[in-house]
């Protein structure tokens, strides 16, 4: 049973790769022989966990100890002294695997659908013994340990297990408990010492600048919230009506001392906020570990762990189930398409290009100086299919926002001739990430009935929220619910910011957007990205002076409400922000003390409302047989109508005054003889606007009626039948 004396001395520098072989205990022909490495110690008893003596110990050099010992195998307690202190160790060496075949079979397979209940830091009991198991993916190391507190940051006190081909490392340290900070110390494949990484699974991590993870309970919220899933399970998202309001959840408000709300103070002031707002969801900017705040989350660390900035994890637990049983739903934004290249992240994990590519030209993003993931890698497209599941399972979030698609369907993406690889057809699409984000759609859509999924994708990429198709077909769809409208946005802030006797000349800006309006299911999104970057705020963007400012903004907000597609709205526009946003500072929630800023959140508030409470307005959002163009070509006057409408619902006809002449009498063509009521003026008082409208509504015969058009104003009429 005496290994040769270099294998001994490899075990104390730290240099050898299973110290499985080394300690713990072994059957042997004279009985069992034990040996266990404990620093500092003079003497050592071994004990079985009954506190039996089983045999002393012999020193042996450098802290080893062993000698024979009664009974079989088993795992051990050591009893250690130097002079009059003693102390105990149970011997991580003596206790079998937690991990089992058929783990390493499918996470080799990349089919592993639970791997956060495997992978990671877990407390667990253990051949009768509670403690923490640990284990990683790190194929091409030589060593790796788990280290900490417990045991000094010693690399070489608690060297990992390598588990079969696949390259998953684990260990059970017995009694260790929550909250200890921990990270992984590999040696790569070339024998360098790499810089001490943070566990890619971890559940929660300190708070920055220190970027070690922590150990966690096993997780206890008690959900109560079976009618709020119930309900979207059983509901077709394209046909109800979903209002966003986006929230960074590090600056929409702050304490009295400026720090971070937690999430128990966030769900006493936000919740109830959004539920009086009327806005369906809200959609949480990254909020996984990260360790730069000007980063916005978007480039993390800990995509299994809800920021420390915030509290405890299971703060979030309880924020999701607050907006739950208060009737809100709760998106995250996901980052699946990088990461950031911190030393203690997941770049070049084990000292190779693990789970990014090693070649720049596919693994690096030029434009967020990060890392890009190999998705063509199944270990990788599955630790990031697991995450997506993981935030349903774990969180009961309500759908992902899926940021950056665009920039993982394109090899090319911001990069010039020469600084990318073709695929295999020598095309620029990238059907390893097409993959991947269909697998995502699939395993989500299938496991967690009533959530959906969101794309951020600038392109034309045909069928982003159609169908995905079986593995390994190469047409179809990406299999999104949703696909943000970036189009749409993008011409109609144009709009918006030109002087008015201009906007005669751009009308095709407003109707364009009709000509592919149900080419996907889309969200119409004023969101964060366009009130940054010296883009000022809705407000600001808008000609005119003060007055023509806000009526604008409002006029703005109806003709989205009105206009086909699901609402997001990013914090702070809802009453008008002047001052752009930014990550360091909360809203200026003063502004509610102005009518004029009031007003805009009124008109937010009542259009929510409206939006929920009108089918016509929602429920053909994504289907053209809701949707008719009433008066397109009126461009000498800036007025654009249409119709909303659905099967068993009251028709409304939207109109758009453009410009800050009042039009009245104005003919709009109406569909029904008979009475058409006023239920939408954004120029009413109640806004802080002129108070011009239709005194509660107008007649409509022979087609049409005459309506007068408040200046910069939405009006909507009802047919009441």
């Amino acid at each position: 049973m005496k290994p040769p004396s270099d294998a001994l001395t490899a075990l104390l520098e730290g240099r050898h790769d299973d110290p499985f072989s080394l300690l713990g205990m072994f059957p042997g022909p004279e009985g069992s022989f034990a040996r266990t490495w404990i620093p500092g110690a003079e003497s050592v008893v071994a004990e079985n966990l009954s506190g039996k003596q089983l045999g002393d110990l012999t020193a042996v050099g450098g802290g080893l100890f062993e000698g024979q010992v009664a009974g079989d195998p088993q795992p051990l307690r050591y009893r250690a002294t130097r002079g009059t202190d003693s102390w105990t160790v149970t011997d991580p060496y003596s206790f079998s695997p937690v991990l089992g075949e058929m783990d390493e079979y499918l996470f080799g397979e990349g089919t592993h659908h639970r791997l956060w209940e495997r992978m990671g830091a877990h407390q667990i009991t253990h051949q009768d013994i509670p403690g923490t198991h640990f284990a990683v993916w790190a194929p091409n190391a030589r060593r790796v340990s788990v280290v900490g507190n417990f045991n000094g940051w010693d690399g070489r006190r608690h060297v990992m297990r390598r588990r079969g081909s696949v390259g998953v490392w684990e260990i059970f340290l017995p009694d260790l408990p929550a909250g200890e900070a921990y990270k992984f110390e590999l040696i790569g494949p070339d024998g360098a010492l790499l810089p001490q990484k943070a566990d890619p699974y971890a559940f929660a991590a300190e708070l920055r600048p220190r970027t070690a993870s922590l150990t966690t309970r096993p997780f206890a919220h008690e959900w109560q919230d079976d009618g709020h899933r119930a309900h979207w399970a059983s509901v077709d998202p394209r046909r109800v009506p979903i209002a966003i309001y986006e929230v960074h959840a590090g600056s929409w408000d702050r304490d009295e001392e400026g720090r971070f709300l937690s999430w128990d103070q966030l769900a006493d002031r936000l919740i109830p906020y959004v539920v009086d707002m009327g806005f369906t969801h809200i959609e949480f900017m990254p909020i996984s570990e990260h360790p730069y705040d000007p980063s916005w989350g978007y480039q993390t660390t800990g995509l299994y762990a809800p920021s420390a900035r915030f509290g405890d994890h299971e703060g979030f637990a309880r924020f999701v189930d607050g907006a739950h049983q208060a009737g809100i739903g709760v998106l995250l934004d996901w980052v699946p398409a990088h990461f950031p290249l911190d030393a203690h992240g997941l770049a070049r994990f084990d000292g190779t290009a693990l789970y990014e590519h090693d070649d720049p030209r596919q693994g690096y993003h030029p434009d967020w100086n990060t890392a890009i993931y190999n998705f063509g890698r199944r270990e990788v497209s599955n630790y990031l299919v697991n995450n997506a599941l993981f935030w349903a399972e774990r969180y009961h979030i309500d759908g992902l926002r899926v940021d950056a698609v665009a920039s993982m369907l394109y090899r090319d993406y911001s990069r010039k001739a020469g600084e990318w690889i073709p695929n295999a057809e020598g095309g620029r699409e990238n059907w390893e990430a097409v993959e991947f984000l269909r697998a995502v759609n699939r395993a989500v859509y299938a496991e967690h009935p009533g959530i959906f999924t969101v794309a951020e994708e600038s392109t034309s990429w045909p069928g982003v929220s159609h169908p995905a198709p079986p593995p390994g077909e190469r047409s179809g769809g990406l299999g999104f619910g949703f696909k943000w409208n970036m189009g749409w946005m993008h011409d109609t802030l144009q709009y918006m910011g030109r002087e008015a006797i201009h906007r005669q000349h751009h009308h095709g800006e407003i109707t364009f957007g009709m000509v592919y309006a149900y080419s996907e299911n889309f969200v119409l999104p004023l969101s964060h990205d366009e009130v940054v970057h010296g883009k000022g705020t809705i407000l600001t963007r808008m000609p005119g002076d003060d007055w023509q400012k806000f009526a604008n903004v409002r006029l703005y907000y109806a003709f989205m409400w009105g206009y086909p597609g699901k609402k997001l709205l990013f914090m702070g526009q809802e009453f008008a922000q002047r001052e752009e946003w930014s990550e360091a500072r909360p809203l200026d929630w003063h502004l509610r003390c102005s009518h004029a800023h009031e007003g805009v959140r009124n008109l937010v508030r009542d259009l929510n409302r409206l939006y929920r409470d009108t089918p016509a307005l929602h429920a053909r959002d994504c289907e053209p047989e809701g949707f008719e163009w009433l008066v397109g070509d009126d461009a000498a006057n800036s007025v654009f109508a249409w119709l909303r409408k659905a099967p068993g619902a009251k028709p409304v006809a939207v109109i758009v005054n453009m410009t800050p002449v009042a039009r009245a009498p104005y003919r709009v063509p109406l569909p029904h003889a008979g009475r058409w009521r006023e239920i939408m003026n954004s120029d009413a008082a109640a806004y802080w606007g002129s108070d011009l409208g239709n005194l509660g509504g107008v007649e409509a015969k022979d087609g049409a009626a005459w309506v007068t058009l408040p200046p910069l104003a939405t009006i909507m009429l009802e047919f009441e039948g």
